[in-house]
């Protein structure tokens, strides 16, 4: 579970200061699937990234599972990240010279995961996503979502406990948009994950249990009754 307290990332910009997060409370149990949306610069980004063990706050608690992630060194928060986070992102940031299956086995060499076990569990993580034939096909050979689909298995690969989203169907058409959400709702299911997302789609949002906004660092949190 997550609780963040009183959580406030300040940036120097020049001779100005930026509240990227100004005072954030925010409980996400277990199992949660929570839908984070704002306008351009609100704080989305920033509250992702202190949820995904990549910043510190300047002030405040950042907990999982009772740990303060707030006063880990980079080290225990690179391992956290590594055993226990799963990122997809809108870019799908692939290798464009490794195969769908290199590509997701990348997640597990940080975990001393034998080779043979590698590609086991790779191969396993790609049929998941309905890629189960294009094992050894590159980035350049597959259209948008399905490479998004490879990102998803290389985020899920190493059973990870959190999956965070950002704008995962900001770079698709819609009819591709509605796959993608599809496999990551399955997903989430399937493997009790707890899952955040960040995105500007409405008709995603409205969908979600619960629906947080964030506007000048400020943040709100309302159970989605459509969903």
């Amino acid at each position: 579970m997550y609780e963040l307290k009183s959580v406030t990332k300040r940036y120097t910009r020049g001779k100005d200061t930026v509240h990227a997060l100004a005072g954030v409370d925010l409980t996400i149990a277990d199992g949660d699937r929570l839908v984070i949306q704002g306008p351009t610069g609100g704080g989305k980004s920033t509250l992702l990234q202190m949820l995904g063990a990549l910043d510190k706050p300047t002030e405040g608690e950042v907990v999982l599972d009772g740990v303060d992630l707030a006063k880990l060194s980079e080290a225990k928060l690179t391992k956290v990240r590594s055993e226990n986070i799963g990122f997809v992102f809108q870019s799908f940031n692939l290798i464009p010279t490794l195969t769908a299956q290199e590509n997701v086995e990348t997640a597990l060499v940080p975990l001393g995961v034998k080779t043979k076990d590698r590609r086991e569990r790779a191969a396993a993580a790609l049929e998941s996503v309905g890629l189960g034939e294009r094992l050894g096909h590159l980035p350049g050979e597959m259209s948008g979502g399905q490479q998004q689909r490879v990102a998803i298995a290389r985020a899920l690969v190493k059973n990870p406990k959190v999956l965070l989203a950002d704008e995962p169907t900001g770079n698709l058409d819609e009819s591709m948009r509605d796959e993608i959400m599809d496999v990551l709702e399955r997903m989430w299911k399937e493997l009790g994950l707890t899952f955040i997302m960040v995105t500007h789609d409405s008709a995603i949002a409205k969908k979600a249990p619960r629906l947080a906004t964030i506007r000048k660092g400020k943040i709100t949190v309302k159970e989605n009754a459509a969903s």
